[in-house]
């Protein structure tokens, strides 16, 4: 009976409670994430002004990197401005239509930007196995069909993730969380969550999952490609032309790992591990997109370099 009732409340809103084992560390935390999350903005909107204002840049390749810098800030506006406003104002309420909201964009963002990562391994496998094919095969058309099939696809299927989040009914409104994940959110519930947490696990490891395995065959190929040539140099530079990429990738996979295995062992790791490393993925990728790719790509440091002197 307690149940029955407790499932027909309506809440209006949510409770955050950041790191409830070390709520003193917040205000000290506040720096380095406002200045990763400065450093994060400024970095990609300096890249889409350089790759907009560069006529030498208008590539489908440098189409791909906006693409990719556009996400970033989207995910970074919609985690840490919240997050900061918690430590540094008490700002701990969130409405319930806004909690959906972040947890729609945090889903849908997150997995474009994987399958933009899967697009880039596909552009760097046609640049080095089939060279003389390029232009024709990766064109402004493609990148236009690439992005629409990112956008498509991955917003359409997370989207039932916070539809069906916000059809449960929850017995309590205090998330032990900076920001809406599924998780955090559903445990609230007075309901069985089981159809929820199993769509979302679903889903999660088909997207990533198959982005994943497909950049890996990119790159085998490529990785096979590469060896067999003999010209001296050539090897290396091959190597360049993809580095940042697999840089970018590297340590995007190694972040979201880290975290998927500290949310399966959260029972034996203190709570706030997960909420701290959920908070970085959404900043320090997008943090060092920008920068890799300006200083190891020369064209898009030479257009930083021209556009500073027009300024």
């Amino acid at each position: 009976m307690a149940a029955e009732i407790n499932s027909s409340l309506q809440v209006s809103e949510f409770l955050f409670i950041c790191f409830p084992n070390f709520q003193s560390w917040q205000h000290w935390l506040s720096l380095p994430l406002s200045l990763l999350f400065l450093l994060a903005m400024g970095a990609n909107v300096t890249l889409l002004v350089t790759i907009r204002m560069e006529a030498a840049l208008h590539e489908p390749m440098y189409y791909l990197l906006s693409l990719l810098s556009l996400l970033d800030i989207v995910l970074c506006l919609t985690v840490i401005p919240k997050v900061l406003a918690i430590f540094w104002f008490d700002s701990k309420s969130i409405s319930f239509s806004a909690c959906f909201l972040q947890m729609f964009l945090m889903n849908s963002f997150l997995t474009m930007e994987s399958c933009t990562f899967m697009v880039m391994a596909y552009d760097c496998y046609v640049a080095i196995c089939h060279p003389l094919r390029y232009p024709s095969i990766i064109t402004g058309q493609f990148v236009a069909r690439a992005a629409v099939f990112i956008v498509a696809r991955n917003g359409l299927l997370t989207m039932p993730i916070p539809i069906l989040s916000s059809r449960l009914g929850y017995c309590t409104k205090l998330i032990k969380n900076c920001i809406c994940t599924n998780m955090s959110v559903s445990r609230l519930s007075c309901d069985d969550i089981t159809f929820n947490q199993l769509y979302q696990f679903v889903i999660g490891w088909t997207l990533l999952g198959s982005d994943l395995i497909l950049i890996i065959l990119s790159y085998s190929f490529i990785l096979r490609a590469v060896l067999k040539i003999k010209v001296e140099g050539a090897t290396a530079k091959a190597l360049g032309t993809c580095g940042s990429h697999f840089i970018l990738i590297l340590f995007f996979s190694t972040v979201l790992l880290v975290l998927v295995i500290t949310n399966l062992a959260r029972e034996r790791i203190p709570p706030d591990v997960p909420i701290l490393l959920n908070i970085l993925h959404h900043l320090i990728p997008p943090a060092l997109n920008p920068i890799v790719y300006g200083v190891r790509t020369k064209e898009i440091k030479q257009g930083i370099q021209r556009m500073m002197r027009r300024l």
